[in-house]
């Protein structure tokens, strides 16, 4: 099978193809995203250390020497940051090819919305996973490693602080994307900016149901993640109610006369 037939073909808006097309069309963009998976791990596997020293630099000085239990451990958590980081490598390459299978079937107005809830929703998350790294983690472990240390002689075992630690960094992510949630409700009418604004007591006591709800098995993450969570929420209404009336106005420009 030549490079050639591996590369999706994309169709145009409302153009009709027999079902084998979509078939192969799917495996193609299966393969390509498969692929950008593999590439992006074994890429971060070649800079796995620098990786790893960024986890831990997050880490108390006195606790940056991780504990292994076994003899396979300091391989299979190498291994397994390795893959995490190239799946976030890869990301933009396989939410790309999702939403070029899907596309042609969508309305070309409906494609470029998409689009930019996609770009958008790319830098929520990165804000948020930086916020994770400067500021969550760093807060919940000066909390969690001198919790009681009178009494704990607290060792970090490797494959549970990463774990703990990508953790964090993946409930952030999802607390900023509440702006993201929030402007698609407004956006499919399934909400308005006015019943935000009217049930504004209710939308913050949620908020806080979330953050509660959210990974963080101490009052110091969960707090963390909380303030941005009502901040955020609170920024959702005022850009509600902005693009609500770009929307309302593009509405009426594309009704006929």
């Amino acid at each position: 099978m030549s490079p050639r037939t591996l590369l999706p073909n994309r169709l145009g808006h409302g153009e009709h193809a027999p079902v084998v097309d979509h078939l192969d069309e799917l495996r193609s963009r299966l393969i390509v995203a498969g692929g950008a998976v593999v590439v992006g791990a074994i890429l971060a596997y070649v800079v796995h250390r620098r990786i790893l020293h960024l986890l831990i630099a997050a880490l108390p000085p006195n606790h940056r020497r991780l504990t292994t239990f076994g003899v396979a451990e300091p391989f299979t958590t190498s291994l397994t940051v390795s893959i995490v980081a190239g799946v976030l490598i890869a990301l933009p390459i396989v939410l790309w090819q999702v939403w070029a299978f899907f596309a042609p079937a969508l309305d070309q107005a409906v494609d470029r919305a998409i689009g930019g809830f996609a770009a958008f929703a790319g830098v929520l998350m990165l804000v948020g996973v930086v916020f994770g790294d400067r500021v969550a983690l760093p807060a919940a472990l000066r909390f969690l490693t001198n919790y009681d240390n009178s009494v704990f002689n607290v060792q970090l075992r490797a494959s549970d602080y990463i774990s703990f630690a990508l953790l964090v960094f993946a409930a952030c992510g999802a607390v900023f994307e509440l702006p993201l949630v929030v402007l698609g409700l407004v956006r499919v009418r399934a909400l308005t900016s006015e019943k935000l604004r009217r049930n504004r007591r209710l939308g913050y006591l949620i908020v806080c149901v979330v953050g509660v709800a959210l990974p963080g098995v101490d009052p110091v993450t969960t707090t963390i993640e909380t303030i941005p969570l009502l901040i955020l929420f609170e920024a959702s209404i005022w850009m509600s109610a902005f693009f609500e009336r770009r929307w309302f106005v593009a509405r009426l420009s594309s009704e006929p006369a």
